[in-house]
């Protein structure tokens, strides 16, 4: 852990009540605000115009930055994202696309409306710029937010802001991304607000002092650019909106946009039992040469209409694997907005008074100044939201009208590579640096009524697109060997998850090695874990082929489809590391694919058959995972029955001893908690049996845990989607964890994790969330 720094607490930034801060605000500056009865007086009519007009600015702002933006990250993956904020900064309405900015734009506006609106000041025609995670607007110091405040008639209206991750702003290492930091002092340098535009002009002071710490600086010139023009865009449509129905009138309408989605979110968690529900994942390694395992957990207690996510006993901070109070609370939006708001209008300042979060400073997903944080967002702030989904998914599954938003983890995690060098191209012979975008083509992770999209993107950017590979070929001395989805990478389960994909590149119009930088978590320990017994989906892995033929087999009209075609020798990629890729040498990438729903021995045959026809599941994958038998395109009944038969047997005989006088119970009028676990009703004891068979597991009275099966075995027996050894990448045992009915041999939890993993799928508390308040 680093030692903190005495003066840097005054950049870290928290949400703070509206009215506390308007009363702090100086005299000087002047803020517009309605009354509660001009909100309730709305017309719906009016209200639902205006509403879709401020949804349409942002969309103009994204459209604007699209159009102006140099950088493949904006134009081809949509990691960016906006908001309209009213006069105190709380987030009216955000874009659909990199959803964990939204619970970091906020905090930026409060802080400067606390340490700026006296000196220099906060006014007409300023835009301040900023990308420093402690103080908010983004995650990481790679997020870079510009914002401004919007008057009219001289009081502060409302603010816009636009941000993006921009590919280099300095530091040790390429892309901003050094894995063996010890500290933020070796990554860029994180700045707090400052004015880059005033009275409408941009400062070239601070711009040039801005782009003067890039490795690319006209394009992190041209992206600064970008967003003072989507900002524009945004200030000229709302103040034409505000001059078509007044100022009152729009304002009046941002207000019950937030009450009405934060009335909507408190409607919903009314209707869905009280409780407490945890989850616990991990990051495999935390820096370069660390073979260590690092845990965030979290209990999320649902009580009347609010949310509190409780992170305490997370591990401390270390290495480059932290995030800053912004991540934290990104993840947690990165799993609300789709699963608890997916049908509510997205008016993040009502939703996130939902919820609270309790969570000890100096933590992985929660640290301090000056903690490295340049993994922040792909790697903490993600797995945060991992979590939450999991614990949310947990919580509805048991709801026949909000079941529906059940989802299993999608691909887990971001599997980072930069590559830098130089291009020697004819008329190039300049330096560039990529960052692979690649893995936005993530799997989605499985519902219960349905199959994750394969390649479908990542949870946390709706909008997110995979770059044109001819479009990479063109700006980069790259040449992809193939660019496809693979499979057996989705978590197996009744419902699959989506499938993943890899990519292969070699150097082409370089003759001098390429820097690369690698960063991801996953390869050790699952990322995307399944739901109600399903598998995870694959683990990812990063190989470098060495001393390759490749420029022999392209002399001789051949180009490689598979690592096998490729002669030399292998280098595993680490969780984190610095390397190269020389001229002949391939680097190869698997990112992961989505989790399961359900026992996959529970899956339709004719299911897995149309899975092996499409290229998703191998016939190996089919009958050594889902116990199917494929004969000439199709499932052979009576050998996958036969099978299956089998697989339960073997799961019988390789788990640990249970009681074996457990009754079977009628499910007549039991009700649901999840694919295989029914709550039924005997006298005054609330019991849990298996939804499969209805074996008791346990009850509220006699039991703390379910009585389940449980083996544990190498990773490796959860299936061909285990693509690498966790010996390869940390010392602590890792295994497949089964718990299963011992009546049915159904599985009830799959998962492959630490030795010492909690078993929170045992724990009858959860499941009857009134047994902890006896």
């Amino acid at each position: 852990m680093t030692m903190q720094i005495p003066g840097s607490e005054i950049f870290s930034s928290r949400p703070i009540d509206p009215d506390a801060l308007a009363r702090s605000l100086p005299p000087t500056l002047a803020v517009h605000t309605v009354s509660q009865e001009h909100i309730d007086n709305l017309d719906p009519l009016t209200y639902e115009v205006i509403r879709h007009r401020l949804w349409s600015v942002t969309d103009e702002m994204g459209e604007a930055l699209k159009r102006m933006s140099g950088s493949p990250i904006v134009t081809d993956a949509n990691d960016f994202d906006f908001a309209i904020s009213d006069e105190i900064g709380q987030e009216v309405q955000v874009g659909l696309y990199n959803t964990m900015l939204v619970g970091a734009v906020d905090l930026a506006i409060y802080w400067t409306l606390q340490h700026r609106a006296t000196n220099p000041g906060i006014t007409e025609g300023d835009m301040f710029l900023c990308n420093d995670p402690w103080v908010g607007g983004g995650l990481h110091q790679s997020d870079v937010i510009v914002y401004q405040p919007i008057f009219h008639e001289g009081k502060l209206f409302a603010w816009t802001s636009a941000i993006c991750h921009e590919p280099d702003l300095g530091g040790s290492g390429l892309g901003s991304f050094d894995p063996s930091a010890k500290d933020v002092f070796s990554e860029s340098l994180p700045t707090p607000p400052i004015k880059v535009v005033r009275d409408y002009e941009l400062q070239r002071d601070v711009s040039d002092a801005w782009v003067r710490r890039s490795r690319v600086p006209m394009l992190v010139g041209l992206d600064l650019r970008a967003k003072i023009g989507a900002n524009t865009v945004g200030r000229n449509r709302l103040l034409a909106v505000i001059e078509q129905y007044g100022a009152d009138t729009v304002k009046a309408v941002m207000k019950r946009m937030m009450a009405d989605a934060e009335g909507r979110l408190r409607g919903k968690l009314t209707s869905l039992p009280d409780g407490t529900w945890k989850a616990t994942g991990y990051q495999d390694q935390s820096h370069t040469g660390d073979r260590g395992i690092h845990k965030i957990t979290v209990a999320m207690t649902k009580a009347a209409d609010h949310l509190t996510f409780d992170f305490t006993g997370t591990d401390p901070q270390t290495g480059v694997i932290n995030c800053t109070y912004a991540g934290m609370r990104g993840g947690v939006m990165l799993a609300l907005l789709p699963i608890l708001a997916g049908d509510i209008p997205w008016s993040a300042g009502g939703l996130m008074r939902c919820f609270d979060l309790v969570s000890e400073e100096g933590t992985i997903n929660n640290a301090t100044f000056p903690a490295a944080v340049s993994r922040g967002p792909i790697g903490p702030a993600w797995l945060t939201g991992t979590l939450i989904a999991e614990c949310l998914s947990q919580m509805l599954d048991r709801s026949v009208d909000l079941g529906t938003s059940v989802q299993a983890a999608c691909c887990g995690t971001w599997d980072t590579a930069v590559i830098a060098g130089l291009d020697e191209r004819p008329e190039q012979s300049v330096p560039f640096l990529n960052i692979m975008m690649e893995p936005m083509a993530g799997g989605y992770g499985a519902r219960p009524t349905a199959d994750g999209m394969d390649t479908g993107g990542l949870f946390c950017i709706p909008m997110g697109r995979i770059p044109d590979t001819e479009m990479t070929e063109f700006l980069y001395p790259l040449l992809t060997l193939w660019r496809r989805e693979e499979p057996d990478s989705g978590g197996p389960g009744r419902q699959r998850g989506g499938v993943s994909a890899s990519i292969a590149i070699t150097p082409y119009g370089t003759s001098l090695p390429m820097g690369l930088v690698l960063a991801s978590a996953g390869k050790a320990v699952a990322q995307n874990n399944g739901l109600a017994g399903g598998y995870p989906g694959n683990t990812g892995v990063e190989v470098l082929a060495r001393g390759t033929d490749i420029v022999e087999q392209f002399a001789a009209g051949r180009i490689p489809d598979a690592l096998d075609d490729l002669g030399g020798g292998r280098e595993l990629g680490a969780c984190y590391a610095e390397s190269y890729v020389a001229p002949g040498e391939v680097l190869y990438m698997h990112w992961q694919g989505g989790g399961g729903y359900g026992d996959p021995l529970l899956r339709d045959p004719a299911a897995v058959a149309a899975d092996f026809r499409e290229g998703k599941v191998t016939e190996n994958g089919a009958e050594t995972v889902y116990g199917v038998i494929l004969s000439g395109g199709g499932a052979d009944e009576i050998r996958t029955s036969d099978r299956r038969d089998e697989m339960r047997t073997e799961r019988r005989d390789r788990s640990g001893t249970t009681r074996s006088d457990a009754p079977v119970l009628d499910l007549a009028g039991a009700r649901r908690l999840d694919d295989n676990l029914a709550e039924v009703t005997i006298g005054d004891t609330r019991a849990i049996a298996c939804a499969q068979c209805g074996r008791l597991l346990g009850d509220d009275k006699t039991n703390a845990a379910l009585d389940l099966a449980r083996f544990e075995g190498p990773s490796s027996t959860a299936g061909p989607q285990v693509t690498s050894d966790p010996r390869e990448y940390v010392d602590a045992p890792v295994v497949f964890r089964q718990l299963c009915c011992p009546g049915c041999w159904t599985a009830i939890y799959s998962g492959i994790v630490p030795a010492d993993h909690p078993d929170h799928a045992l724990d009858i508390a959860r499941l009857l969330p009134a047994v902890a308040e006896r």
